[in-house]
């Protein structure tokens, strides 16, 4: 009798192990669910990112907001702001680095700047991201309650806000950041 036991309970062992082993990640799954996607739209991590589209210095139309293949940071600046143009060369940087993981919208807020200067800032640092204009400020002020140059908005493939940085972070911690944002 204790031998029968004993060889049921291997049995149950090695059947555990074979369907572990055919179903391991569904297991896992369900007993690790992710948290439920935010259904409210706001400027605060943790809220889905508002909408928007907005023309690019390309002439091109650009949205944002949404569940998307990549990961997004949004970048607001202006041509005559400092840290704007420390961050600049870091943002490229990033934007390479991780093209197919990772798009970065750079949107000059027009509203407190000069298109002519904020095109040659882009030829300065020969920028290769996507920059957008925003004219009356619509989109910084009142979709992304903006303050401050930079502000930049990272947000994750499901479309929502992971974190607000508000200024030019150190570049270390920008890629850690962003490192993590694209995982």
């Amino acid at each position: 009798m204790k031998r029968n036991l004993i060889i049921i309970a291997l049995l149950i062992v090695a059947a555990g192990a074979v369907i572990y082993n055919q179903a391991g990640d569904q297991i896992q799954a369900v007993f690790m669910q992710e948290k439920p996607l935010p259904t409210e739209t706001g400027a605060r991590a943790g809220l889905l990112a508002p909408a928007f589209t907005l023309k690019g210095m390309d002439d091109k139309s650009y949205a944002g907001g949404g569940a998307r293949d990549k990961a997004m940071i949004i970048n607001f600046w202006a041509s005559w702001c400092e840290p704007c143009k420390q961050e600049a060369p870091e943002l490229d940087k990033l934007a390479e680095k991780y093209a197919d993981e990772l798009e970065i919208y750079g949107v000059n807020v027009s509203k407190y700047d000069n298109e002519k200067k904020a095109r040659q800032f882009v030829k300065d640092f020969k920028l290769r991201y996507p920059i957008l204009l925003d004219p009356k400020g619509e989109v910084f002020e009142n979709l992304y309650k903006g303050q401050v140059f930079p502000t930049n908005v990272l947000i994750d493939r499901n479309g929502v806000i992971q974190e607000i940085i508000l200024g030019a972070p150190a570049p270390e911690d920008l890629h850690k950041k962003v490192a993590k944002l694209v995982k």
